[in-house]
């Protein structure tokens, strides 16, 4: 079994563009994966642990991933995952999953605003500038190279001025600073939430203009738009059919089937759309099978593994 750590995983230098190549692939092996929904424990102080499984036929890969948040920790969200071979039901490795976790977060964020902003999108809001946020950023300024970005953040215990720091070797984004919810979100044609702690709605429905997009990637503030916009999209029903407004959405699809092209996504830019990436366990087992065969052996462990009846 291999451990492969945090500081093994950054060093493979794996780029933006090729997570999100592993997002639009794992999608297209949605239909075949045996996905369950994740079930998740909620404690005091927001606090969170989730487990997430996932069996991929076509690869022959099973897996689990747990993550959770404690507002002390640093980083607040962390996770682990443990990937198996599903022909001999070997465990293969053990991986941190927080630099997985961030990076497929943020690819499917990125593969979302392409396939559903609108045709005129030139202004991106963003609230919560943690590595989610700058994980869709990294992947849209490297796909999209010939786009400039309009980027408005939102100002928080002066996060914005790491957020611009961290971007300022790339010519293709200007970033403005927004004091005002009302103003950040009545100005931008996509919204991209990731906080992961809200009580409260975060705007109210007259602040989201025609034809805008918005992508609350961890789901919490938006629960207004569910009854107003014209389409939601997420990338497993299961996931959000416990929603209190499932019922009322007004037209659901699933994202994999707008990527693969079987249903339309955006059908003008009049319509507003929410984009619901509320994080599937295919995508954790899809990066970590690729990254256990990027991976060196260099730290693999034995373990011991009985192969006769016992008794205790």
């Amino acid at each position: 079994m291999k451990i492969i750590d945090f500081k093994t995983i950054t060093k493979l230098n794996i780029q933006p563009e090729t997570c999100v190549k592993w997002i639009e692939e794992s999608f297209a092996l949605q239909s075949h994966a045996n996905l369950p929904a994740k079930v998740c424990l909620h404690l005091p102080d927001n606090v969170f642990f989730t487990t997430m499984p996932c069996h991929i036929p076509s690869i022959n890969r099973f897996g689990t991933k747990v993550v959770y948040r404690y507002p002390q920790h640093i980083p607040a969200l962390k996770s682990e995952i443990l990937l198996y071979d599903d022909q001999e039901g070997q465990i293969l490795a053990l991986l941190d999953g927080t630099w997985i976790t961030a990076m497929r977060t943020g690819a499917v964020a990125c593969r979302s605003i392409e396939l559903l902003r609108n045709t005129q999108t030139r202004n991106y809001a963003f609230i919560g500038l943690g590595n989610t946020a700058r994980a869709t950023l990294l992947c849209l300024l490297n796909r999209h190279k010939e786009e400039h970005f309009h980027v408005y953040l939102q100002a928080y215990k002066n996060q914005e001025t790491s957020f611009i720091n961290r971007f300022e070797s790339f010519p293709n984004v200007s970033f403005y600073i927004s004091h005002s919810t009302e103003e950040l979100i009545t100005n931008a044609d996509v919204v991209i939430s990731s906080v992961t702690a809200a009580d409260n709605l975060i705007a109210q429905d007259s602040w989201f203009k025609e034809g805008v997009l918005v992508v609350p990637i961890h789901t919490r503030g938006f629960q207004n738009c569910d009854l107003f916009f014209d389409k939601v999209f997420a990338d497993a029903q299961n996931h959000v059919s416990q929603f209190k407004y499932f019922d009322r959405f007004k037209y659901f699809d699933e994202t994999a089937n707008v990527i693969s092209g079987i249903h339309p996504g955006r059908t003008n830019d009049r319509e507003r759309i929410l984009a619901y990436n509320i994080g599937i366990g295919l995508h954790d087992i899809y990066f970590a099978s690729k990254i256990f065969e990027m991976a060196t052996a260099q730290n693999e462990i034995e373990l011991f593994d009985t192969t006769e009846k016992f008794w205790i």
